[in-house]
């Protein structure tokens, strides 16, 4: 078998960054020194670190976060927000989720309760947590809407603000 065919097979099986890494190994003199093993290993890191990143994209704009830049790193805790640091770090771990919790946000107009909202969305999109899509409920009488009550599941993390704008996550 040839390099070229190998190179052929790995992007007929959609493995185009490992195809992409071996042909950048064997146009380096150094790699031949490199057991097999070794490059095998990294052919295999290259492709999965690849995949893992395309996920993480692929679910933040499935998300159609407001404000897709937002960062619990970013979150500004002078004292008079009153933000608990320790809640919000604890939060950003993303247990709620698999405690089966939700997080309501409240506070006053432009206080940056969308922006911790999509803060935290990014966290569980960065844990590969599937993100779900809720329209905006401004006004709605009921929180969650019976039909699109019905169509989540006890793992899908939805948060909520004060002015029930549902940002998925």
């Amino acid at each position: 078998m040839t390099n070229q065919s190998t190179i052929d097979k790995l992007i007929e099986m959609r493995l185009t960054s490992m195809a992409d890494a071996f042909r950048i190994q064997m146009d380096d003199p150094t790699m031949k020194e490199v057991p097999f093993e070794d490059r095998f290993g990294m052919l295999v890191d290259v492709e999965y670190t690849n995949r893992k990143n395309n996920r993480l994209k692929r679910l933040i704009r499935q998300a159609e976060f407001e404000q897709p830049d937002a960062s619990i790193a970013a979150i500004d805790y002078h004292s008079r927000r009153k933000l608990n640091k320790s809640l919000i770090n604890r939060l950003a771990t993303c247990e709620y989720i698999t405690e089966y919790r939700n997080i309501f946000i409240t506070g006053a107009t432009g206080s940056g309760k969308t922006y911790m909202a999509c803060a935290f969305g990014m966290e569980a999109c960065k844990h590969l947590y599937i993100p779900f899509q809720v329209s905006h409920l401004h006004g709605q009488t009921e929180p969650v809407p019976r039909k699109m009550r019905a169509t989540l599941t006890e793992t899908e993390p939805v948060l909520f603000d004060a002015n029930y704008q549902t940002t998925a996550c």
